[in-house]
């Protein structure tokens, strides 16, 4: 069995993480519905019936709607707490049209505790087990954001921290001043967005300069013993059901080859994709974004499968859609 870094550092996580974005009833102001409600109660408990017991959000999820349906959920059955890992991020603000204000980043002292007792408040539980840094702020004082994390610490509303979309140099810069370990980085790894390997492939290559993914991001995760989680794990099904009508080539052979996988396997292609992303060395933990329960199970079958290293690089080399330098 794969041991999760996040395990070394006391926190019982699944393989898994059930993404909530898609809780709430969309983007839009409308009000929360019974049927929203219906939808996460059976998101959840599908999950937790297939041992997926981590759960990710952020504030700005459905307008803050995903948070609020998902603690009636736990209203509804408070028990389910205890069974639970409530993960949240914070740090994205949306526009003030009326001050002219546009969309920004916030990683201030007040904003962050501010956000947090937004989160708990919808949530309608007590602690976050761990909270996350949402995308990087190009105004953050790391001495600021330690002074928040201890005052959560102390108080209790947080338990562990981490960040989401940062480089190896960003979370160096503000581990620099945190006396508590981060203990987890998500980021966007996919076999579509495959920016993460070819980084390391192309050591020494001119194609290095047409690659956006943080270089030594990967390696410092590992090393420090921070869990790598991917967001965009499933690449908006297009392996696994989406049209394919606007496609490249590549995608659509990749598409071919992970159908023809899930029928060797006697498996989902949901299965197949996800399974890719875990058998790399790094304990990748995928965050599944479906709300579908049936997709839920399908996910949950990627435990249960191992690609051999000639699938796994058919795989990447299909996706990258150019044989290997």
């Amino acid at each position: 069995m794969t041991v999760l870094p996040i395990h070394n550092h006391g926190l019982d996580a699944s393989r898994l993480i059930l993404g909530c974005m898609g809780l709430g009833g969309g983007w839009t102001r409308d009000p929360i519905e019974s049927a929203h409600v219906k939808q996460a109660q059976e998101a959840v408990e599908t999950a937790l019936d297939r041992g997926i017991h981590m759960f990710d959000h952020a504030d700005i999820y459905a307008f803050g709607k995903a948070e609020t349906v998902f603690g009636q959920v736990l209203q509804q059955n408070p028990a389910l707490r205890e069974r639970m890992i409530i993960q949240s991020k914070l740090g994205i603000r949306f526009p003030d049209e009326a001050k002219g204000v546009p969309a920004r980043y916030d990683f201030s002292k007040e904003y962050i505790l501010e956000s947090v007792d937004g989160i708990l408040s919808r949530l309608g539980i007590d602690y976050l087990d761990v909270l996350l840094l949402h995308r990087p702020d190009a105004l953050m004082d790391a001495r600021e954001v330690a002074e928040a994390f201890h005052q959560l610490k102390a108080s209790g509303k947080a338990r562990y921290f981490g960040v989401s979309n940062m480089s190896a140099g960003q979370i160096r810069l503000l581990q620099s001043q945190l006396s508590e370990k981060l203990v987890v980085n998500q980021l966007e790894l996919s076999l579509n967005k495959i920016g993460w390997l070819e980084t390391g492939i192309h050591v020494n290559q001119d194609a290095a300069r047409n690659n956006i993914f943080p270089e030594g991001t990967l390696e410092y995760c590992q090393m420090e013993n921070i869990q790598l989680q991917a967001w965009g794990s499933l690449a908006k099904g297009l392996y696994s059901g989406a049209s394919l009508q606007d496609a490249s080539d590549n995608v659509k052979s990749t598409a071919s080859l992970v159908k023809r996988l899930a029928e060797e396997k006697q498996t989902s292609r949901e299965a197949i994709v996800l399974a890719w992303l875990m058998k790399h060395p790094a304990a990748i933990q995928p965050v599944i974004g479906t709300t579908d329960p049936s997709r839920i199970q399908a996910c949950a079958e990627a435990e249960n499968i191992e690609l051999s290293r000639d699938e796994w690089y058919s795989l990447y080399v299909s996706s990258r859609g150019v044989s290997l330098p």
